[in-house]
């Protein structure tokens, strides 16, 4: 994941979890300069765009990104989110649904 996400963002330090142990539901936080001045979306689209076959193929099923400039995260703290484990909590990301899990 980490090598993956460098590939779209070759300056960021990069923090993965893997919420559930599986390889397929992930926590990111991207931390870089070049996002200064751009919005969550500007930052997170080109790896969501990276991660679009991965996805399709189902072999990544969430996706939670947190794209920041360093003074963001350092005012954030912890920052994981599990989609499958808390409600009304605001997030940037994937998460797939796949119709055999309904």
């Amino acid at each position: 994941m980490v090598d993956e996400v460098r590939k779209v963002v070759p300056d960021a330090i990069i923090e993965v979890s893997d919420l559930h142990g599986t390889g397929d539901h992930f926590h990111v936080r991207v931390i870089s300069e070049s996002y200064e001045g751009s919005r969550p979306l500007q930052r997170q689209r080109p790896i969501l765009s990276h991660f679009k076959s991965y996805i399709a193929q189902n072999i990544v099923h969430a996706l939670d990104l947190k794209c920041m400039t360093p003074k963001q995260a350092a005012e954030a703290g912890g920052t994981v989110f599990d989609p499958h484990q808390e409600k009304n909590t605001q997030h940037f990301g994937i998460h797939i649904r796949r119709p055999d899990q309904e």
